[in-house]
């Protein structure tokens, strides 16, 4: 799977600022990049400490085009999940 250039950078630099909609208000929260192990597949996502709504969560991963995941949920580009990203 291709990552946009957006993920790309975020995982070049490790971390990445993303401006997100909480509680109606918009806040830029840190989005970590980190290898995560499903069963047999290990994948590369962004990830935060902080509760995002789950549709929040969906519009970053369509945008940078790799798993995200916060304490309340994890979110795939549309028609994709975790074997697609597997190696990366």
């Amino acid at each position: 799977m291709q990552f946009s250039a957006k993920a790309r950078d975020a995982i070049a630099r490790g971390s990445t600022k993303i401006r997100v909609v909480r509680n109606g208000m918009f806040q830029q929260l840190t989005f970590t990049v980190r290898k995560v192990q499903l069963g047999n597949v290990l994948y590369t996502e962004l990830a935060t400490g902080r509760q995002v709504d789950i549709s929040e969560l969906s519009r970053i991963a369509e945008d940078y085009g790799m798993p995200v995941e916060a304490p309340n949920g994890r979110a795939f580009p549309k028609g994709t999940s975790a074997v697609d990203f597997a190696g990366t």
